[in-house]
């Protein structure tokens, strides 16, 4: 039976991201994720009201990027987090999204070293343990918390490329996919399988995580309308190669690009596609997105992650998600 979890990117003032966590829990999710950018509320202060107001969802950020924000930092927030909610939190862990660091001319080197060199830190920083490591991307003298975590904190890696979804499947507990397709999967499955056998591990071992732009409405209108503008923005962040899988044309993707260079956002949303909707998105009724998220199950999917627009209005669709999309999965 595959698991859901919820995505917030904390635009909006804090107390509402807290709010919309609170009724995710009581609808049913087993996850709440908060995006990590600089440019948006801080993930920690987030994390922590969650901690306080929820009693059973887990939840972290998703994801962190060792490249801002030193791993030795990170397990320090992501200890402090376990003691108040003990086997609750999750760090999502990624390199972080290259059009945000490129404001901050900050360069994403050896991301394979800075992910394997972030897991090690964190996992040993966070049971007690003193820590030296002269890596590619880190180098730590010697390093120690005063405090350390009842349990293990899992550690799910976002991943795209094959050598990064290898390696996650390897060190982490879960590998965490921004993707909504199946070919998508189909294509990243063989990358997690080699991973899981270098490890010695079986497919059992870990969540292998649908990160989704998930629009769900009775409306199918208004649950395209709601999808139209995070689509866009996925298009024109996608490299060629992934257009090409699903048949964009690059001339259309440089369309969008040019019109969000221009901040020309009629014409972003008027040259999304029924084509980039189906690659990009879980998009329409409730039927419609058990349709796709069953062809995500099938082919190995355990974790679905509904982010964002997640609906015309999110307090509808949580209960819209709730009530008619779940159900069909726990009764499976």
């Amino acid at each position: 039976m595959p698991k859901f979890a919820i995505e917030f990117v904390p635009t909006d003032a804090y107390w509402k991201v807290v709010y919309h966590a609170v009724h995710a829990e009581k609808a049913g999710y087993d996850y709440v994720w908060i995006t990590d950018h600089f440019n948006n509320r801080n993930v920690y202060v987030l994390l922590t009201n969650i901690a306080i107001y929820t009693d059973r969802v887990r939840f972290g950020p998703g994801v962190t990027s060792p490249y801002l924000i030193h791993p030795v930092m990170t397990a320090q927030s992501m200890a402090s987090l376990s003691e108040m909610a003990p086997r609750r939190v999750v760090c999502g862990l990624g390199t972080g999204d290259k059009t945000t660091l490129d404001l901050l001319n900050i360069e994403r080197v050896k991301p394979l070293s800075a992910v394997r060199e972030t897991v090690q830190l964190i996992r040993e920083l966070t049971v007690g343990e003193a820590v030296k490591l002269e890596g590619d991307v880190f180098n730590v003298a010697g390093a120690r918390l005063n405090f350390k975590v009842a349990d293990p904190i899992p550690i799910f890696i976002g991943a795209q490329g094959p050598k990064m979804l290898s390696l996650a499947a390897e060190i982490g507990d879960g590998v965490l996919i921004n993707a909504s397709h199946p070919k998508d999967f189909e294509n990243a499955m063989e990358h997690i399988r080699e991973g899981v056998e270098k490890a010695g591990k079986k497919m059992e071992d870990i969540e292998v995580v649908a990160a989704t732009a998930f629009s769900a409405s009775e409306d199918p209108k208004k649950a395209l309308k709601a999808a139209t503008p995070v689509v866009a923005f996925i298009v024109a962040g996608s490299p060629e190669s992934v257009l090409q899988r699903h048949k964009i044309q690059i001339e259309s993707a440089n369309k969008i690009r040019e019109a969000i260079g221009k901040g020309n956002w009629g014409d972003v949303f008027s040259n999304v596609t029924p084509e980039m909707f189906e690659a990009f998105s879980i998009c329409g009724t409730p039927d419609t997105c058990i349709e796709k998220i069953d062809q995500l199950s099938k082919i190995g999917v355990t974790l679905f992650i509904t982010g964002s627009p997640i609906g015309p209005k999110v307090h509808d669709s949580i209960n819209l998600i709730s009530k008619e999309i779940m159900p069909h999965f726990k009764k499976a």
